[in-house]
């Protein structure tokens, strides 16, 4: 894109970091980025690549070690009231209400204006996002999505030339951020500003950007690959999938990136041998079904008959989950998904034995789930892993319940075949403390595969990622579960990685007295490919059944928290 005369230029900027030991690392290796006038431009990138560093020397947080930031040709110097800062957490003030968080910036910037005019224009900015009948409320009776929403506000109240956003969604829900991106969209087609996005979410950029602009991984992160988004506004996430521009487009990126994750070799193969050791059978089946030595459960592996939930609560009993039914065969992947507050996590937890059931029933191979096992292992949100052991003390753990008659070296060898399988060959001692989130991740499936189940449950165990890592793990589970074929249910809010991993998708209704809504066969090649996937005629018919679903749900109590 040619431009006569950016409002924003950046001219080799540079940023090294030391370390408590005294080493140094360059985390921003020289950006050169120039944005026009009322241009939005989304800045994409890996976890750990510098985006939070760039976007906070643009505004003034960071000082550069060299180059240039100029705005409107003048260098910038501290922060300033004509760049306007968003943050991925809202820092709000838990005793003021709304309009009083936001009389606070506008109090500090417009010192110029009457006090009636600076009451107009907190008003104005707290009605332009959506919070008019909130004006009044505290942050502790809004939902993460208000708050949030209030910090666009309080950020568009100083009138800065440009708004700076540093993932403000990454934190919340799938459809709590389709609706804020809403609203980013409606700000900038009625303000008009200059907007600078850092994300990590491809389809996010996709909706919202002009252009998008990717980092290339730490360290000394610069600007790779520039993508023009010449896809007509107003862009519906629902109607752009079918876009074929949107198409190559989000397939160009996709294999950008993947390109670029490739070189760290995640998704590693492993120089162990697997002993040929069977888990002891902590659940056995009844003395009178092992007697009559009946052939293995293929067909009808799994079922979920008329399962109901109901929780009390002082106005009485509540009905969460109702009539949810299932059949699953052994060797199944299946993908649980809805809007936040279906009940797909309570499903989950009563066929881990973690949540009695209050009605109907869950069958494992012949035997009705009324407790939790190894049998049924679980990979939640959080990995939940003791912080004092190391990746290998965590994994043995659950491996010397499971295989107490084989031998201490065969034990050993299957804990770091896994360990291996999920890219941690060389981190099987450190400490879980000492890793990222996404190791740790990576710890939880290796634990759950080295446990051999009869059923793998994945509780959103990639939720709490930025998007990209989550690819890579991902990959990690498409590589593990390929191997083991284990039996397997797992809870998104992901379309994508539903469709990727899933031989059915089961979509939810919305909650109370959710159950199932529409059954999605997913007719693709395993194993599975992210950028074949995307180049595969279906995979944006399965997308839009998919979209189309979450839209005719997109209503209720969880919607209008949002």
């Amino acid at each position: 894109m040619i431009m006569a005369q950016p409002i924003l230029s950046l001219r080799g900027v540079t940023k090294t970091y030391a370390s408590q030991n005294g080493e140094a690392t360059q985390v921003l290796g020289g950006i050169d980025l120039d944005i026009a006038e009322g241009e939005f431009v989304a800045i994409l990138g890996f976890s750990g690549a510098g985006k939070t560093t760039l976007i906070n020397s643009v505004a003034g947080l960071v000082e550069p070690d060299t180059g240039d930031i100029l705005l409107r040709g003048a260098r910038i110097e501290g922060t300033g009231k004509d760049r306007g800062l968003v943050f991925q957490s809202y820092s709000l003030f838990p005793w003021l209400t709304v309009e009083a968080n936001v009389a606070l910036a506008v109090d500090a910037v417009h010192k110029d204006k009457s006090k009636a005019e600076r009451g107009a224009l907190v008003k104005q900015k707290v009605e332009l996002v959506g919070l008019g009948h909130a004006i009044d409320r505290k942050p502790g009776q809004l939902s993460g999505g208000m708050r949030q929403r209030v910090a666009v506000a309080r950020a568009l109240a100083m009138e800065p030339e440009i708004l700076l956003l540093d993932e403000p969604l990454s934190a919340l829900d799938a459809l709590t951020r389709a609706k804020l991106q809403d609203e980013i969209e409606r700000i900038r087609k009625e303000e008009g500003r200059t907007i600078l996005l850092v994300t990590n979410d491809v389809d996010e950029a996709l909706l919202l950007a002009d252009r998008v602009a990717v980092l290339t991984p730490a360290p000394a992160a610069r600007i790779g690959n520039i993508y023009d988004v010449d896809v007509p506004r107003p862009r519906d996430r629902e109607e752009v999938n079918g876009d074929a521009r949107y198409q190559q487009l989000r397939r160009e990126i996709v294999s950008y990136l993947g390109s670029l994750n490739d070189a760290s070799g995640a998704v590693g193969g492993s120089t162990i041998d697997l002993p040929n050791v069977t888990p002891l059978d902590l659940a056995p089946p009844p003395q009178a079904y092992r007697e009559a030595a009946q052939s293995p459960v293929d067909k009808r592996y799994l079922e979920f008959f008329k399962l109901d939930k109901v929780y009390p609560t002082p106005k009485g009993p509540l009905t969460v989950v109702e009539d949810f039914s299932l059949i699953m065969n052994k060797g199944e992947f299946v993908s649980l998904i809805g809007h936040s507050g279906c009940g797909k996590s309570t499903v989950l937890t009563m066929a881990a034995g973690l949540n009695e059931i209050s009605g109907g029933g869950i069958v494992l191979e012949n035997r009705e789930i009324s407790t939790a096992g190894p049998d049924k292992a679980v990979v939640f949100q959080s990995p939940s892993l003791m912080p004092w052991l190391t990746a290998r003390q965590n994994v043995a753990l659950g491996v010397e319940r499971v295989y107490p008659h084989a031998a201490r070296a065969e034990r050993r060898d299957i804990v770091d075949y896994y360990l291996e399988r999920v890219g941690l060959g060389t981190a099987k001692d450190k400490l879980a403390a000492e890793m990222s989130n996404g190791m740790r991740q990576r710890v939880g499936i290796a634990r759950a595969f080295a446990l051999s189940p009869r059923l793998l449950l994945l509780d959103e165990p990639f939720g709490m990622l930025d998007s990209l890592t989550r690819w890579d793990l991902q990959d990690v589970l498409v590589e593990t579960w390929n191997r083991t074929e284990v039996t397997a249910i797992m809870v998104t809010h992901d379309v994508d990685e539903a469709i990727l991993l899933a031989d059915r998708v089961v979509m939810m209704t919305n909650g109370p007295q959710a159950t199932v809504g529409k059954v999605l066969e997913v007719d693709l090649p395993r194993p599975r490919n992210r950028k074949e996937l995307l180049d595969h005629p279906q995979f944006y018919r399965y997308r839009q059944e998919v979209l189309h679903f979450l839209a005719e749900y997109d209503h209720g109590p969880a919607a209008q928290a949002a």
